[in-house]
């Protein structure tokens, strides 16, 4: 069976678990989640990508951050001792509007792009990958990659609503060689054993 790389955008992931779960996360198993979806496409999967931010932290953190960042932590620890994945962390900014604060990862595309972009001289026998994000920035690399004959397999969400947080540029699903809505089963399937 043909080998493959995935690379699993966080941020994008815990927005539609959130969402898939009215409102709570469903907490899946990530390595069984890239492996289903690989399968899936009928390959398998050589190495996944993890892009994430640690929680944002004051420098005197609160209770609350101190608890989220340990679980966090927790979390981080334990996915990182399997060999098949790769952890990329950027970082959490905190904006302010209006008394009410916003938080945005920081970097992390970027990292993404990074080993995207490397992929050619890293894994020169990989012809396939597949992207897990919603984002657009993605595009440039993702026409790259075309370019030198790596297909791109997209798996994302949309709902095709002005203004959602889930409305998708087309730009983005045109640029892949192919692409799978994610739907709340892929969710369920993958969820985590305690």
């Amino acid at each position: 069976m043909e080998e493959t790389l995935i690379f699993i955008d966080e941020g994008f992931l815990s927005k539609l678990s959130k969402y898939f779960g009215e409102g709570k996360y469903i907490k899946i198993d990530y390595i069984k989640f890239a492996n289903s979806l690989v399968k899936k496409q009928n390959l398998s999967c050589k190495h996944i990508f993890y892009y994430t931010a640690p929680p944002f932290q004051q420098t005197i953190p609160t209770k609350e951050e101190r608890k989220r960042k340990e679980g966090y932590d927790k979390f981080i620890a334990k996915l990182s001792k399997n060999i098949n994945i790769t952890i990329r962390e950027g970082r959490v900014q905190r904006l302010k509007f209006n008394n009410d604060f916003k938080y945005k990862q920081k970097g992390v595309d970027t990292l993404m792009t990074i080993d995207l972009s490397h992929i050619r001289e890293d894994s020169p026998n990989i012809k396939k990958l597949i992207i897990v994000t919603s984002d657009t920035d993605f595009c440039p690399i993702i026409k790259d990659l075309e370019k030198r004959n790596i297909e791109v397999i997209l798996y994302t969400y949309f709902d095709r609503k002005r203004n959602s947080p889930f409305s998708i540029s087309n730009e983005l699903l045109n640029c892949c060689s192919k692409y799978v809505q994610l739907i709340k089963q892929d969710f369920e399937d993958s969820i985590l054993e305690k």
